[in-house]
């Protein structure tokens, strides 16, 4: 038989908002001292009072807690109570000193007169009519979410996504779930078609739905395009989606056909597309997919074969006039560059550190400067785009703010009818750039404008799908410049020789010379542990005192994976105790915000204008209005909700993904044999060439030689090249 207990919530230990488990301290009646309760509760608040059913057990560290079986909350009866509860951050506006005040001055009446007449609120000194507006929207929100999450939690959804249903549907929310919980999983940042399915399946729907095969079909073709790709073979998603939803064949085949006809994906019979496709040549797409690598290949072919507008540049002249303003020496193939910027409409400069892309770029604008050209510099994130701004001293902005994108206004401003005002657009990193990415790059560039794209052909390819730079390449329809010798500067750097011979497949000098502080390390390791423990310590100590770099600002750890001893969530979990241990922060599920934490947005959020990757650091965290201000690389303060705060991780510690088109001072690495299955050549190469001044690599040496011998590059389903081609 299940024992009762009856009090009122003290303070929360710790709450997971993805699946409710909470431990926290409840002050039971009867009782002097606070009593331990474990289990699953409904987005619980200090002060309010629970009912629970459960058993007594030991634990042996923590000693008697009462584990939960079935909780029922209900607001606080008491003065204190009502005090704690208002004072919690469960209602914008009210904080821990305006909860003191009104409960002062309305005692046990103060619910029921926020309730009913909240206008006397106003006899509160500090409370004036915005505030009242702001309170009772939270209060009437707060209970309407409270609906949305009993429903939801009868369902088996936990209590974390009822705020974020309830801001994207409002009063309509359970009217939505009810009709189709599959729109989620399309509508909601953080819910995914699993989640989706088991509400559903709640709601009654059958396993073999229509409405659940559609929905399936367009979730595995999300999740294929977040791995890379840009369709899928026909026989080979069939197959896919049959095993992942366990149905029958013939119904996702039915499936395909229902949402070809919505236009929703696209079915496309491709000639040469390889092994897969020889037997059914069938591909499919999802729609914005196949517009924009069908876009790219158009856009591409039409700008190659337009004629220039400006006046024709002798490249001859150009080049020695170029040679005298820098005060160097070209080498050859950045000779050939320069000549093929002048004379080509699209071209492709791809070369590793050290081989002299970014004077190649300062030489084109120099070139083109002088005949007063309109120049246009740009790159897919900030960190890039600032980058371009030191090395060239010209304005450079990121692709979506060059292309003025607006969420208001419905996406990117500039198109084929509002073209770009240039006559040459440079973009850097450009192996960054994915298929939707440049579909949009292309459409506003004049047809009588130039366009160079400079990148690193073998690092990482881009986060969104498709491997447009690498495609472009290998379809031989655009003009390409290899650059592969290193500068005699850039020899003195073992960073940038050693990045080399990795990406040749020879595994770099280990032993650094004692007589000089060199830039790359390696420090042997075998356990994780210890890898662990060398990695906090390096960072907190030994890096900063021998190479003056600070901590925080000017290191940056890189994971091959985010789970693990050595994986980015527990690296993050330590650094932040190592380097940020104010007790004072936020909990949001097992995540702990705090201030002057190191954090990066981890999506495109166009209403703030933060894009994921975004490196920035926590200045405020007010619970009253329950918001956190984190400035994005010193540029702009953006502001975030509580319930928007899983579009942030702490960036102590970062994916080696995460960190395309970004240079730190100072990198460190983990590479252990645990990893080798993520561990590839393009990896370990794109890791190294993120350090700037320094790159110290912590593991084992094995695990290093597996990484760089293994070049087989997982593959990506693109069209692109056949379509140039």
């Amino acid at each position: 038989m299940l024992a009762e207990l009856q009090g009122q919530i003290e303070r929360i230990t710790f709450t997971n908002q993805e699946n409710g488990y909470t431990i926290a301290r409840v002050k039971t009646y009867g009782n002097r001292d606070l009593v331990t309760v474990v289990g699953s509760m409904m987005d619980p608040v200090p002060g309010e009072v629970v009912k629970m059913k459960g058993e007594w057990i030991n634990h042996p560290k923590y000693g008697e807690q009462f584990k939960i079986v079935q909780c029922e909350t209900s607001v606080p009866a008491t003065v204190y109570g009502i005090q704690k509860y208002l004072g919690s951050g469960l209602i914008k506006g009210i904080g821990p000193v305006m909860a003191k005040r009104i409960v002062r001055k309305f005692g046990k009446e103060t619910l029921n007169i926020i309730e009913d007449n909240i206008e006397i609120l106003s006899e509160v000194n500090g409370i004036g009519n915005k505030r009242i507006g702001m309170i009772k929207k939270a209060w009437d929100d707060q209970k309407e979410i409270r609906n949305v999450m009993l429903f939801l939690q009868s369902h088996g959804v936990s209590s974390a996504y009822a705020t974020k249903i309830f801001k994207q549907y409002g009063v309509r929310s359970i009217a939505v779930v009810r009709e189709n919980p599959y729109r989620l999983a399309m509508d909601v940042f953080g819910i995914g078609f699993v989640t989706a399915d088991g509400i559903a399946e709640k709601l009654g729907f059958s396993k073999d739905s229509e409405l659940r095969a559609e929905a399936g079909i367009i979730y595995v073709l999300h999740e294929l395009a977040d791995d890379g790709h840009v369709y899928y073979p026909y026989d080979l998603l069939v197959k896919k989606c049959a095993e992942i939803l366990k149905i029958d064949p013939v119904i996702v085949t039915g499936a395909l056909g229902a949402i070809a006809i919505e236009n929703r994906i696209v079915i496309e019979e491709l000639k040469d597309g390889g092994d897969d496709l020889k037997k059914n040549n069938k591909a499919v797409y999802l729609a914005k997919y196949h517009v924009c690598e069908t876009g790219i290949a158009a856009s591409l072919k039409t700008l190659t074969a337009a004629s220039k507008k400006m006046r024709r540049i002798d490249a001859d002249k150009a080049i020695s006039w170029v040679q005298g303003q820098l005060s160097i020496a070209l080498a050859q193939n950045q000779v050939e560059a320069i000549r093929c910027g002048i004379e080509n409409k699209v071209i492709v400069i791809t070369g590793g550190p050290g081989t002299g892309k970014t004077t190649i770029i300062h030489a084109i604008i120099k070139i083109f400067s002088r005949i007063k050209a309109r120049i246009l510099l740009a790159a897919p994130t900030g960190r890039a785009a600032k980058r371009m701004i030191e090395a060239t001293g010209c304005e450079a902005k990121t692709i979506h703010r060059m292309l003025e994108y607006s969420l208001v206004k419905g996406g990117f401003q500039k198109d084929e009818k509002d073209p770009l005002d240039c006559d040459i657009l440079i973009v850097d990193e450009a192996s960054m750039i994915d298929a939707v990415l440049m579909h949009h790059l292309l459409k506003p560039i004049p047809l009588d404008a130039t366009l160079i794209l400079v990148g690193d052909v073998n690092q990482l390819p881009s986060v969104g799908a498709g491997n447009v730079l690498k495609d472009i390449i290998a379809s031989g329809r655009i003009q390409v410049v290899e650059l592969n010798e290193i500068f005699r500067q850039a020899k003195e750097s073992l960073i940038i020789t050693s990045a080399h011979k990795i990406n040749s497949g020879i595994v770099p000098l280990l032993r650094p010379s004692q007589q000089k502080l060199d830039d790359f390390y390696f420090i042997e390791q075998e356990e994780p542990n210890d890898v662990l423990k060398i990695i906090l310590e390096i960072t907190k100590e030994r890096i900063p005192r021998r190479f003056g770099f600070d901590p925080v600002e000017d290191i940056q750890v890189l994971s091959p994976m985010h789970k693990g001893i050595v994986g980015t969530e527990n690296l993050n979990r330590e650094l932040q105790k190592a380097l940020n241990p104010l007790s004072e922060g936020l909990v949001r599920g097992s995540r702990n915000f705090r201030l002057n934490d190191k954090v990066m947005q981890i999506r495109n959020n166009y209403e703030k204008e933060v894009f994921n990757g975004d490196m920035g650091k926590i200045r405020d965290i007010d619970i009253e209005a329950q918001e956190v201000k984190i400035s994005f690389e010193g540029r702009h303060v953006v502001v975030y909700d509580f319930s928007e705060l899983d579009e942030i991780v702490l960036a102590y510690a970062i994916s080696v993904h995460k960190s395309q088109g970004s240079e730190y001072p100072a990198v460190i690495f983990p590479v252990l044999t645990q990893h080798y299955m993520l561990l590839q050549r393009n990896l370990i190469y794109t890791a190294v060439t993120r350090g700037k001044k320094l790159v110290v690599m912590v593991g084992a040496r094995k695990a290093l030689t597996i990484g760089i011998k293994n070049n087989k590059m997982e593959r990506r389903y693109t069209f692109l090249m056949n379509r140039l081609m």
